[in-house]
């Protein structure tokens, strides 16, 4: 039986409250503040909250399959790992881990620099409360927002130039932002709660009909986007204390945690903000605290959402960093990607990469173009392909090898499937396309790298 656990060169300093925190620091960042106003646009008044609960029932049926690769095979490189193993590490599993990580190369940093180009829009708020904000995005010129975008990449990788203990805890401390930052919210709506305003049904949202299902689809690829990160923890499957009852756990918790958050959130604002009018506004948070407590704090809680999104570059940086590191580590990458810091002992040459494509794509991107984006090359081959993956890896392996099994299999599995082809085909024909010829072009490479090497399909296995 092969060993597929870590090599020890990594250190296992991340307990679960940890773990927890970069989940749900991920998942959040500054997301939920931006697509509020597009999901509400695409269903209309309450029935915005199908997609936030269709989102969450995605994310936890998917987190089924994530949990339980993780927990079998607790190593950095996440989706690396279990595409590998699942699909035969000498042919396809080959193939199709090097298309994750050729992906890898455009989703990743194109995830870490919407986070990063959701920060930069959020601060303009600023600018109409301060002059001083106005006068340094004016200085900075037309790409004034891209610069700001790549200023928050740089700051991230100075916050993760240190040792996973370290790390840790900063993630703790942006979890409790994020997590006080909606409560704020929340609380707003409860103590302000207007159940005609909440619950408007004029739009006729709610009805049965081709519309609400079209409607669904558009909305669910925004929500989606909004929970992307509770496998995050996968990433760091070499750095996690107890991985096995760890990673099942934190994936869980940050879901089932999140989703609570996310509709709590649409409730407030939709109670005191008429959802026309939410559908409308850049700003849609700030909106709100300004709208109940007045300019000043609409700033103080700007800038909290600020420093979510923040956390989620952060947190985002850390996991993607680990999956070149994994390949690199596999012989199947560039070997300068598997080199570790000497003293702080994390991939230091991934990171800063990965870094450098994210600034690339904050100083040439903007926001919308990079949601749908990153969903659309996701689908097949992570999240599809792995759903198929683990039923392959079930039937060869067999249940003793897996420390964690989900519920009521594989119902979850079928479920996750179908709604990653719906998510994919609700992206739109240009992200699909852009999908597809990113794929062929990695098929490409890897059949000229695999010819030059004497690798399968061009080297018979034994």
């Amino acid at each position: 039986m092969t060993d597929i656990r870590d090599d020890g060169k990594l250190e296992r300093g991340l307990g679960l409250v940890e773990a927890t925190s970069l989940n749900m620091t991920f998942m959040v960042g500054i997301g939920p503040f931006v697509v509020i106003p597009l999901v509400i646009q695409a269903m209309g008044g309450r029935a915005s909250l199908l997609a936030w609960a269709a989102g969450g029932a995605l994310a936890l049926f998917d987190g089924c399959i994530w949990a339980e690769l993780g927990a079998a095979m607790p190593q950095a490189g996440g989706s690396y790992v279990y595409l590998r193993e699942a699909y035969g590490r000498e042919r396809w599993g080959r193939l199709l881990s090097f298309l994750f990580i050729w992906q890898t190369l455009f989703q990743g940093p194109l995830s870490i620099a919407s986070g990063a180009l959701g920060f930069a829009d959020y601060a303009t708020y600023l600018g109409t409360r301060t002059g001083h904000v106005a006068r340094i995005v004016g200085l900075l010129g037309s790409h004034g927002k891209n610069v700001i975008a790549g200023a928050i990449v740089v700051l991230a990788v100075i916050l993760l130039y240190r040792r996973i203990g370290q790390i840790g805890r900063i993630s703790v401390l942006f979890s409790a932002v994020v997590i006080g930052t909606i409560l704020w919210i929340v609380w707003g709506g409860a103590t302000h709660f207007d159940p005609h305003r909440a619950f408007d049904s004029s739009g006729g949202g709610w009805k049965p009909s081709w519309l609400l299902l079209v409607g669904l689809g558009h909305g669910t690829v925004q929500t989606i986007y909004s929970y992307l990160g509770y496998y995050n923890v996968a990433n760091l499957g070499g750095e996690m204390k107890e991985p096995e009852k760890n990673i099942p756990r934190a994936i869980f918790i940050s879901i089932l945690g999140i989703t609570a958050l996310y509709l709590a959130m649409q409730t407030s604002i939709l109670s005191v903000i008429p959802w026309r009018e939410a559908a409308h506004s850049s700003f849609i948070a700030s909106a709100f605290i300004e709208r109940l407590d007045g300019g000043n704090w609409a700033t103080l809680a700007t800038a909290l959402i600020l420093i979510t999104a923040l956390g989620s570059v952060f947190s985002g940086m850390l996991g993607y960093s680990r999956v070149p590191y994994a390949a690199a580590a596999d012989g199947n990458f560039l070997r300068v990607f598997g080199r570790v810091h000497p003293t702080k002992h994390f991939p230091h040459i991934s990171l800063l990469a990965l870094a450098g494509a994210a600034l690339i794509f904050c100083l040439a991107l903007k926001l919308a173009e990079a949601i749908r984006a990153i969903l659309a090359m996701r689908c097949i081959i992570q999240f599809i392909g792995q759903g198929v993956g683990l039923v392959l890896l079930r039937q060869r392996w067999g249940q003793e090898r897996l420390p964690f099994r989900m519920w009521l299999y594989p119902v979850p599995v079928v479920i996750a499937i179908l709604g990653w082809g719906g998510i994919f085909l609700a992206t739109g024909s240009r992200p699909m396309l852009a999908s597809i010829l990113a794929a062929a072009t990695g098929i490409v490479v890897y059949l000229g790298r695999a010819r030059w090497l004497r690798q399968w399909p061009f080297r018979e296995i034994a």
